[in-house]
C-alpha cells in the first residue's frame, strides 16, 4: 500500500504554498510543531519577516489570507508576535487515520527514501563466561535498533562480536586435554544452565591448577601458541568451548525473547586471517608506526594522566595482536566485504576512548570517510536502587539469568493477581508472566536515553502505574477486551462525525507514529519511540475517561468510530512495542 502523508506534512505543504504566494522569492520552513493552543503552531514567519525586513504580524496576516482552508485546515489565526495557530478539520483527522487503518502491516508509515546498509554490532558475550547484567543493555538496545532500522527499509546486517579468542583459552584447552571427558554429553541434550555450569566448573578447576602448578602454567602457555598457529587438535578443543558456550548463549537470548542467529555470530576469531594484512596496510600507509617494538597509532588529542600521548597498540612488541587489530580488521570486512555504509557499535560507554581511536585510525587509512561512517552507540551503567553499580549483596556481578528469572517471577505474581477477574488459565498466567516480566526489563532499559545510567528497580518496572511496559501492555489488553465486548458493532471510520477533544488528541498523536519511528531510526534512539508509546497510552486513558466507547446512549455510528479509534490505537501500540522487542498479550 502507498504510505500515508502525515497531517503535519499536509499542513506544512499548505503553509509553504501560502508563503510562496505571499513572497514568491522566499523558501521558508514553516517550523511547525504541536501546540496546546491549537492543533499546530507555525513559528517560521518570524525568521522570514526578519529576512524580508517586514513586520512579522503583518506578514503573518498576508500568509493567512493565502492559506487554502476547508479540506485539511479548519481555521488559522495570527498569534503573539507572528505565530500561526492552525486547527485541522475533524474530517481530515479521521480520513488520515482511516488510510492508516487500511494498512495493518505498516499503518501507512513510509520507508526511508534512501535506505543504506548498516552493520549493527551488539550482544557480545564471552565464551566460557557467564553473561551478567552488563550484557543486557547491549542486547536490548541493539535488538530494538535493528528492528526499528529494518522497519524503515534499511538493510541491516547483525553482528555478534563474541569474545572467543585470547590467552585464557590456553589454560582451558590444556586442562580439557588432561581431563578429556569434562565436556562430554554422552549423546544427551544439555540445557543452557547445564552448559554454563559445565564451563564454570571447568574454568575454576583450570584456574586453580594454573595458579598452583608452574608446569601446568608452562604447558598452558605453549597451548596458546598452538591455538594461534591453528594446530588441529588445539582448534578442535577450542571449538568445544565455543559450542558449549553457544548452547548457553542461545538459552539466555531465548529467555530475553530475542532472535540471535548462528550465522550472525562472528567472534574475534573470525578476523584472525586478516590481522597480519591489517597491520601491514597500516604500517605501509604510515598510519601506524613502530614504537619500542610495538605497532602503534598516535593521536595528538589522546594523552594519559602524565600528559604523554597514549597510542592505540595494534600489534604488541612480542608479535601478538591487540583488540585494535581485530576491531580494525572487522571494519575492513564490514566496509569492503559486506559493503556497509554505516557501522554501528552498541558498546559500553567506558570503551568510548578505544572506539574513538579505532575509528580515527580507520579514517586515516581511508577505510572510513564521508560516505562510510562508524559510530558507537554508547550506553551507560546499570545501577542498583542505591545508585551504585548493580551488584549482589556479596558484591559480585549479577548474573543475567537470575535477574530475568526474578523479573518473570514478579510479573507472574502481578498477572496472577488479576487473572481470576479476566479468566486466565494457568498456562496463560505463565505465558503472560514471561511477556510482562521480560517486557518490563526491556522497556526500563529502552525508555532511558542509552548513554545515561539507569536504576534497576524491579518493583517499579512491574508496576501497573507510571511509565512502564506493563502500563502499555494493559492499555493494549483493555482495548482487546472492549473489542470482544462490542458484539455486532464493528470498528468503522466515520469522517462525517465531529470529534470530541479527547478523540482529536488521540487521533493527532496516532498520526505522529511514522515521524517518531523515522526520528528514532535516524538518531538510533529507541527511547524516543518508547516515550511516544507511553504518551499514546496516556492519551488513551484520557479518552476512556471522557468518551465512553460502548455506552448505550451513543448512536451506532459513534460506537463504530470510537471502536475504530481504539482499534487503531491497539495496532499502533502492538507495532511500536514489537519494534522494541516487547510482546502485547491479548488478555491481562
Amino acid at each position: 500500500m502507498a504510505p500515508v502523508t502525515s497531517l503535519s506534512h499536509s499542513v506544512e505543504q499548505h503553509l509553504s504554498s501560502a508563503i510562496s504566494a505571499t513572497l514568491p522569492e522566499a523558501s521558508a520552513d514553516p517550523l511547525l510543531r504541536r501546540s496546546d493552543r491549537a492543533d499546530f503552531q507555525a513559528n517560521g514567519i518570524l525568521a522570514l519577516a526578519k529576512k524580508a525586513k517586514a513586520n512579522p504580524r503583518e506578514l503573518a496576516a498576508q500568509v493567512v489570507a493565502n492559506v487554502v482552508t476547508g479540506d485539511v485546515i479548519e481555521e488559522i489565526e495570527v498569534s503573539g508576535p507572528g505565530f500561526l495557530n492552525v486547527t485541522l478539520t475533524d474530517r481530515a483527522i479521521t480520513e488520515n487515520l482511516a488510510a492508516r487503518y487500511a494498512d495493518p502491516e505498516r499503518l501507512g508509515v513510509p520507508r526511508s527514501p534512501q535506505p543504506g546498509t548498516t552493520v549493527v554490532d551488539y550482544a557480545q558475550p564471552n565464551v566460557a563466561k557467564e553473561m551478567h547484567v552488563g550484557h543486557l543493555r547491549s542486547a536490548v538496545i541493539g535488538d530494538a535498533t535493528v528492528q526499528i532500522l529494518e522497519f524503515t527499509g534499511e538493510s541491516v546486517v547483525r553482528r555478534h562480536h563474541i569474545g572467543d579468542w585470547g590467552t585464557q583459552f590456553g589454560m582451558l584447552i590444556q586442562y580439557l586435554d588432561e581431563h578429556p571427558h569434562e565436556l562430554d554429553h554422552k549423546d544427551t541434550q544439555v540445557s543452557g544452565e547445564e552448559a554454563m555450569s559445565n564451563l564454570d566448573r571447568l574454568y575454576k578447576a583450570a584456574r586453580k591448577l594454573f595458579d598452583a602448578d608452574e608446569e601446568f602454567k608452562t604447558r598452558a602457555r605453549r597451548r596458546v601458541v598452538d591455538l594461534q598457529a591453528g594446530e588441529p587438535r588445539t582448534l578442535a578443543a577450542w571449538q568445544k568451548f565455543v559450542d558449549e558456550s553457544k548452547i548457553y548463549f542461545f538459552s539466555v537470548f531465548e529467555k530475553l525473547d530475542m532472535e540471535i542467529r548462528d550465522a550472525d555470530i562472528v567472534g574475534e576469531s573470525g578476523y584472525n586471517d586478516m590481522l597480519a594484512e591489517t597491520c601491514r596496510l597500516l604500517e605501509d600507509s604510515g598510519v601506524a608506526v613502530r614504537s619500542e617494538g610495538a605497532l602503534c597509532v598516535f593521536f595528538d588529542d589522546v594523552k594519559g594522566p602524565d600528559g604523554n600521548p597514549v597510542p592505540l597498540i595494534v600489534q604488541k612488541s612480542d608479535g601478538g595482536y591487540g583488540y585494535a587489530a581485530t576491531d580494525l580488521s572487522a571494519i575492513r570486512d564490514r566496509v569492503f566485504g559486506l559493503k556497509a555504509d554505516t557501522l554501528l557499535y552498541v558498546v559500553d560507554a567506558r570503551q568510548s576512548l578505544h572506539f574513538k581511536m579505532v575509528f580515527e585510525a580507520a579514517r586515516r587509512a581511508g577505510w572510513l570517510n564521508d560516505e562510510v561512517k562508524a559510530r558507537q552507540l554508547a550506553f551507560g551503567t546499570v545501577l542498583g536502587k542505591d545508585g551504585k553499580p548493580f551488584k549482589t549483596r556479596e558484591g559480585e556481578t549479577v548474573k543475567l539469568v537470575d535477574l530475568l528469572d526474578e523479573a518473570v517471577d514478579r510479573a507472574t505474581a502481578v498477572v496472577r493477581d488479576k487473572a481470576e477477574k479476566v479468566g486466565l488459565s494457568e498456562q496463560e498466567i505463565e505465558e503472560n508472566g514471561r511477556y510482562v516480566g521480560i517486557g518490563a526489563v526491556k522497556y526500563a532499559d529502552l525508555s532511558t536515553s542509552a548513554v545515561r545510567d539507569y536504576k534497576f528497580d524491579l518493583d517499579q518496572m512491574v508496576s501497573l502505574n507510571g511509565d512502564t511496559s506493563v502500563y502499555l501492555q494493559y492499555a493494549y489488553a483493555r482495548i482487546q477486551s472492549i473489542l470482544r465486548k462490542a458484539g455486532e458493532a464493528r470498528p468503522v471510520a466515520r469522517p462525517e462525525l465531529g470529534l470530541a477533544p479527547a478523540e482529536r488528541a488521540l487521533g493527532l498523536h496516532l498520526d505522529q507514529f511514522g515521524e517518531t519511528v523515522a526520528e528514532a531510526a535516524a538518531e538510533y534512539a529507541p527511547h524516543k519511540l518508547a516515550a511516544y508509546l507511553y504518551q499514546l497510552a496516556s492519551h488513551l486513558t484520557t479518552f476512556y475517561d471522557q468518551c465512553h466507547v460502548l455506552s448505550p446512549d451513543n448512536a451506532p455510528e459513534v460506537v463504530e468510530n470510537r471502536l475504530f479509534l481504539v482499534d487503531l490505537t491497539a495496532r499502533t501500540l502492538q507495532r511500536g512495542m514489537g519494534l522494541l522487542g516487547i510482546r502485547t498479550p491479548e488478555r491481562l
